[in-house]
């Protein structure tokens, strides 16, 4: 599977720098799949302990099973490596630009409510879909297609590009199916996350808009703990010797970015 180049994604000098420019969501999700993989594929934990089974969470209340499906991208291959560099872009440009507004302002919370959502759905539909078609018990690539479809939506008229084509955000989703089709690989792990998230696309932004009724509300919950809009890691307190010395704070830019990078506090 390709991957996708989309404009204006920031670069920094170095891996560690790299990776705490990243938002916090994208920072938490890239990390636990980077453990998580890495563990399942040296023998650290075993693949089978990692993926979705229901029968395992009932009767032994392996309670993990329900996150680890989410991170554990697959064996090392090229699509595994595709889809971590897929993870990177599509999170960190949805979560930069600012993602559908269910009650934080279009910031953070309302984007980890968005994953609750598209990983709850997922968990939920799977049994449906694998009825009717082989489908392995992992749903790391449904995920990240969730969002990128959400993306699509959010940004229809934003420019990708795969291996140099240019692709109107719209249709990149249909690009990826296709050619994923067209190169012979499993599919509907993909098409499993477009349809969860025009699921969430139709709840989050047709249904309020046409019938003026909020499906979707972020929980209460995350907006106190994350804020409105985006969110910053509040500055580390100061030691008295380095205020004595006149030293600058550890982080400057702390705290929550209430305003939210200009969303409105309304439904937009």
């Amino acid at each position: 599977m390709p991957a996708p180049r989309i404009h204006n994604v920031g670069e920094a000098a170095g891996p560690d720098q790299w990776f705490q420019s990243l938002p916090i969501v994208t920072q938490y999700w890239l990390g636990a799949s980077m453990v998580v993989t890495l563990a399942g594929n040296f023998g650290i934990i075993s693949p089978m302990q990692l993926i979705f089974s229901w029968p395992m969470i009932k009767d032994n209340f392996e309670l993990w099973r329900l996150l680890t499906p989410f991170c554990f991208v697959g064996a090392f291959s090229f699509n595994t490596l595709i889809t971590m560099f897929m993870l990177v872009n599509m999170s960190q440009q949805y979560e930069k630009g600012g993602p559908y507004n269910t009650g934080a302002g279009g910031g953070t919370a309302d984007y980890v409510f968005m994953l609750m959502f598209g990983a709850v759905v997922l968990l939920l539909t799977y049994p449906l879909l694998a009825a009717y078609a082989a489908m392995a018990p992992l749903f790391a690539r449904n995920l990240v297609f969730f969002v990128l479809y959400t993306w699509s939506k959010r940004h229809p008229t934003s420019q990708a590009n795969i291996w140099g084509v240019p692709v109107p955000a719209a249709y990149l989703p249909f690009a990826y199916v296709a050619l994923t089709i067209f190169m012979g690989n499993p599919v509907m792990d993909l098409v499993h996350g477009m349809i969860v998230g025009h699921l969430y696309y139709f709840l989050a932004e047709v249904v309020p808009r046409v019938h003026g009724k909020d499906i979707l509300v972020t929980p209460q919950f995350l907006i106190d703990r994350l804020g409105v809009g985006e969110y910053r890691p509040q500055a580390p307190l100061r030691n008295p010797a380095d205020v004595a010395r006149g030293a600058a704070p550890a982080n400057p830019r702390g705290g929550h970015n209430w305003g939210g990078a200009g969303q409105a506090l309304g439904r937009g």
